[in-house]
């Protein structure tokens, strides 16, 4: 991308907020001083000092929105796209927008196929919202993102944020079938299809997930669903670092099929009320007998490693959020989260590392690391030992100075130059979240 549209896109020239009036529709329009604190907040975490945005615009349609992106690529405004805005600050500080723009509007049920377990939904449609609907049904969604209350489809796919369930149902892109967005030069355009047999646009639908709303404003998107199981069990185990190892070694080369496999930092495990040894979670879902049977067999295994087990019964759901909420509370301002990602077999040993609170998917490698205090060098240090085992460290949510200091993605691979042709192909005057993604594309 060239330094002329990175300056044409931060253009200090006065909006012509009647003219935005007549393609927005003026109940679509939010200017910034009528919008509520929050979300004033969760903008000004997501870009650059120097940034000024002047207002959300709604739109509660595609075309309604392809008709503004239009006006911006005509005019060079540059555009921050979100849903609910709960992962926005994620990644690099945005530079040089002047107005965001939300899809919570669309939010419509477009199609739910129940025979052919798909559905096809916009993305300003919440998880909740969805999850609601296809409950009725019984089926469900096999992700399970970070804000599963708040969290938007759309941006559940651009941020590829799939949780614990990845280790049984895959990542975010595995679940997509079809995708529908809204390019930088305004146009529509269309990749999958409503069918699970239907590939067309494959690599298409992986390029937009996890891109960050860099490559284009997703607005629609077909989904691969599975049936509800009728019985749902966790086991805990707790215990030494090699033993809890040695645990997750045989539970993923054995025949159990555990929908969720998260290995715990002592760190973890101490703040959620669990102990103060290595802990492993383990989810099965099933019919009853078979759940039963896999939590009795994985009891087992623990107790010849002489660790400490037990079932998680009807209280087991209350472990999965209790995990998620002391991962992500605090204050957003203050908080530090990591993404980070290792050779399976290296996990334990890398939560020894982390020394704060992490959990690490066993079957993936991946995994959120949590930092109470950190200064880049401690970051570094981890970022190093990461690397060396085969993974990384990205930095997710710091305060802006630390963000400052240190390159929050840490990309060290060969592929830079690509993603920039690949950036300049789709987005050639760096409207869309410019500077977010790696390298500052």
């Amino acid at each position: 991308m060239s330094t002329a549209s990175r300056e044409l896109s931060q253009t200090s020239e006065p909006l012509n907020w009647e003219e935005i009036g007549k393609i927005a529709g003026s109940n679509r329009l939010r200017r910034w001083d009528d919008l509520e604190p929050e979300i004033q907040n969760r903008i000004t975490r997501s870009v650059t000092p120097d940034s000024q945005i002047e207002g959300v615009i709604y739109p509660e349609t595609p075309a309604e929105l392809a008709a503004f992106v239009a006006y911006a690529a005509a005019t060079g405004l540059g555009i921050l796209p979100f849903g609910n805005g709960s992962k926005l600050s994620w990644g690099n500080p945005i530079a040089g927008p002047r107005i965001a723009m939300s899809t919570r509007r669309m939010n419509r049920l477009i199609e739910h196929a129940v025979g052919d377990l798909t559905a096809t939904v916009e993305a300003g449609m919440t998880l909740r919202e969805l999850r609601d609907i296809l409950g009725a049904q019984g089926q469900f969604l096999g992700f399970d993102p970070t804000y599963p209350d708040t969290a938007t489809i759309g941006g559940i796919v651009a941020t590829g944020d799939s949780g614990s369930l990845r280790h049984r149902y895959r990542g975010v892109r595995d679940l997509l079938l079809g995708i529908s967005f809204v390019r930088s030069d305004g146009k529509i355009t269309k990749a999958g299809g409503r069918v699970v047999k239907n590939v067309a646009g494959y690599d298409l639908m992986k390029l937009l997930t996890g891109s960050y709303g860099t490559l284009g404003i997703i607005t629609q998107v077909t989904l691969r669903l599975y049936p509800r199981q009728d019985a749902s069990d966790t086991v805990l185990l707790s215990g030494n670092p090699d033993a809890i190892a040695a645990a997750a070694q045989t539970l993923l080369s054995s025949a159990l099929t555990p929908i969720a496999v998260d290995l715990l930092s002592p760190e973890l495990m101490e703040i959620a009320a669990l102990g103060n040894q290595m802990g492993l979670a383990v989810r099965f879902q099933s019919i009853p007998e078979s759940v039963r049977q896999q939590c009795d067999r994985l009891l087992e295994v623990g107790e010849k490693l002489t660790l400490q087990g037990h079932r998680l019964g009807e209280n087991e759901a209350d472990l999965w959020g209790q995990l998620k909420q002391q991962m992500w509370n605090g204050s957003p301002e203050q908080r530090m989260i990591g993404k980070i990602g290792v050779t399976p077999t290296t996990a334990v040993a890398t939560l020894s590392q982390c020394r704060t609170p992490a959990m690490i998917h066993g079957g993936s490698g991946l995994g959120v690391v949590r930092f109470e205090t950190a200064t880049p060098e401690r970051l570094r240090t981890l970022r190093q030992w990461c690397g060396k085992n085969g993974g990384f460290l990205s930095i997710l949510e710091a305060p802006a100075d630390l963000k400052q200091q240190i390159d929050v993605w840490g990309y060290t691979g060969n592929a830079s130059d690509l993603m920039r042709r690949i950036k300049q192909q789709f987005d050639p005057e760096g409207l869309l979240n410019n500077h977010r993604f790696v390298d500052g594309i």
